[in-house]
């Protein structure tokens, strides 16, 4: 049986404002949950409710791997992982439900 992918994703609240970094194996499910502030926590509390990039990733384990690498970057160098995907910094969830 095949593994289910897994995703690294920024949610934000405006452009260049506050970046959050998760990781998930269902990505539309995930994003809708900041979107509502379904659960507690950092997203909900800074309104972090714009998905601004994300990666996909075969596996898991994989995304976790790279989420750890992203929380350590920068904040100068994430922006810009953000700006190159998205310079305008859209919301890409509709995106990602079509």
């Amino acid at each position: 049986m095949a593994e289910k992918p897994g995703y690294v994703y920024f949610m934000s609240n405006r452009k260049r404002g506050t970046i959050y970094i998760g990781v998930t194996s269902d990505l539309i499910g995930r994003v809708y949950q900041h979107r509502h502030g379904v659960v507690e926590g950092f997203t909900k509390k800074y309104k972090l409710e714009c998905l601004v990039f994300y990666e996909i990733y075969d596996s898991i384990v994989e995304a976790i791997a790279a989420e750890k690498k992203l929380k350590n970057l920068h904040r100068v160098k994430k922006i810009a992982i953000i700006e190159k995907m998205n310079p305008g910094w859209a919301d890409l969830y509709d995106e990602i439900v079509k």
